[in-house]
Parts: C-alpha cells; structure tokens; sequence
C-alpha cells in the first residue's frame, strides 16, 4: 500500500513541470519560407526620357591691346585776340550818288559815303580822308574831309565829292591820313548807287561808338 501510494506522488511531481499529464511527443520545426531582402529604395528620383543639361562656362577673350580710353574732358585753352597796339584804320565805301553843282559852275558830281573805324590802340588825330575817282576833272572843295579826332574804337561817316564824267561809272579810292601816318588806300571798281541807304546828312563827320 506505500508502495503505491509513492507512485502517485512521483507521478505527479513529475507532471508538474510542464503543466501537461502527458507530453506531447517532439515533432519536427515547421517549414518557414525563407525572406526576402527588402529593396532600399534612394530618395534620389528618376527621370525619363529628359537629357541632364551641363552649364558649360563661356571664356570671353580679353584684348589686352586696346588702350585705355580717357573719359576726362580735356580743358580748352583761352583764345587770345590780339589787336593792334599802333595806329589803324578801317576804310568802307557804303555808296555813292550823283547830283549838278552849280554853286562851284560843275556839271555832274559823284558824291561817296565813306565809313571810317579807328580799330587801333591809339587816337587819330588831324585825320584827312581824300576821294580820288578814275574820271575825275577839276578838283572838288569837298574832295577832302578833315576829322580833328577819332577816338579808339570809334567810327564817323563822311561824304565826300569829286568831278566826274556825266552819266559814267569810274573807279575811286579813298586815302585816309592823320598825325600818325599814312594808311593803305580803299577802294572800288564802281561806286554803285546807294539810294535810300545814305547816312543822315545830320550824323555825319561826328565820330560814335564802332558798330559792327
């Protein structure tokens, strides 16, 4: 009767090791299909069908012959005028007309409008302006206009009277003198007629200010 009652108590130390009365028999591990490697995706895209573009750098040649340009503006030098320091004069026939002087028993007369410019650097003085014409007969009284003084930069218009050949155009000179010399003769081939364009008989041997 132990005896039996041993074999109980063996019988269930035994099964309380793994909680079954009777165990299951070991079988073989079952088959698991082996896994595949997982693809690794790059997050780098894809493109199709789109050729890459190279930026290809442009060299642009450097002329190093072409000399530098000089931007600065350069600064002109002031025109000096010179005028003259000694005695001159400017000599202008204007024109001329004809009338009958009976008062000095001539015929036909040529009567010349001169304009005298003291364009010097001194004062004229005793200034004697002479009419010479080509055709010229007696001597006129007012062949010769005397001007007692011409100022620098100053002018005066004259008339002045010669005898000459009826209903002819000749030739005439002007010769201008003063204190300070004798100047170069102006004159013309034919005095045209000056008509309305004579200076105001009123104005006349009064020296004014140069005009141009």
């Amino acid at each position: 009767m132990k005896k039996f009652t041993l074999m109980i108590v063996l019988m269930l130390l035994l099964s309380s090791c793994s909680g079954w009365v009777i165990q299951p028999l070991p079988g073989p591990t079952p088959f698991l299909p082996a896994t595949p490697t997982p693809s690794i995706y790059t997050p780098t895209p894809v493109v199709i069908g789109v050729t890459p573009i190279v930026a290809t750098a442009t060299t642009i040649p450097t002329n190093t012959n072409i000399p530098a340009t000089n931007t600065e503006t350069p600064i002109s030098a002031p025109t000096l005028t010179s005028s003259p320091s000694g005695p001159s004069v400017q000599v202008k026939v204007l024109g001329c007309n004809t009338s009958i002087d009976v008062t000095h028993g001539m015929g036909e007369v040529t009567n010349a409008f001169v304009t005298l410019k003291n364009i010097g650097g001194v004062e004229l003085t005793n200034m004697k302006a002479t009419l010479f014409a080509l055709d010229e007969g007696r001597e006129h009284p007012d062949k010769t206009v005397e001007i007692s003084s011409l100022p620098v930069g100053y002018q005066v218009n004259v008339k002045l009277t010669v005898d000459s050949t009826y209903k002819q155009e000749s030739p005439v000179q002007v010769e201008v003198t003063s204190d300070q010399g004798l100047f170069p003769r102006e004159g013309l081939n034919s005095c045209r007629d000056i008509g309305l364009f004579a200076p105001n008989p009123d104005a006349l041997n009064t020296p004014i200010p140069n005009v141009p």
